[in-house]
């Protein structure tokens, strides 16, 4: 007898979890996913697995270009506050040098560039990541302890629009896993 005839909830599901033993396997099995129409997906592995981000249909970030617009803009953000202060705010006269001595303030500049690059890229890649998340789910997968180690696992997510428990268990199957489990929140 089900739960549900028995007037109880079925248990929600967070994922179906294929593991796989090697590279090219986790690699074909992301990419007929991706065709497949799945986008709620994801992979884990022992180490980076080049073109496995392609194979899953995942976009490049962005971050690199925010990181390089906020570096320049702080930098020259840096060099117009000391040309306003030596110029406008506070000029000071040194042995009648220009006030407008440009490669004093290239220091600061620098610095400024860099710490703002710094902390823009640290920031944005804990923001993009969802960090800190101490808990995922997917740590319920049976076996998923190995994913450290030496096995690979391919996550279609419940709320993926195109997950349908029996469709997607028997897509998985297919994909010729050594495991299919369902794992949940």
């Amino acid at each position: 007898m089900s739960s549900v005839a028995l007037g109880r909830k079925a248990e929600p599901l967070y994922a179906l979890v294929a593991q796989f033993d090697s590279v090219e396997a986790i690699r074909q099995a992301a990419e007929r996913t991706r065709q497949a129409g799945y986008t709620r997906t994801d992979a884990y592995t022992p180490f980076p697995v080049e073109g496995l981000d392609e194979d899953l249909g995942l976009r490049p970030t962005n971050l690199g270009w925010v990181v390089l617009v906020v570096g320049l803009l702080a930098g020259l953000g840096g060099f117009f506050m000391q040309w306003w202060a030596a110029t406008s705010y506070y000029p000071i006269n040194v042995g009648g040098r220009p006030l407008n001595s440009w490669p004093n303030w290239i220091i600061i500049m620098y610095e400024i560039t860099i710490l703002s690059a710094g902390l823009t890229a640290g920031i944005g890649m804990i923001l993009r990541n969802g960090l800190p998340r101490p808990y995922n789910s997917i740590f319920n997968t049976p076996g998923f302890e190995q994913a450290s180690r030496d096995k690979f696992f391919l996550a279609i997510e419940a709320t993926d629009p195109r997950f349908d428990l029996d469709q997607t268990r028997a897509f998985l199957e297919a994909l010729g896993p050594e495991r299919v489990s369902e794992v949940e929140p």
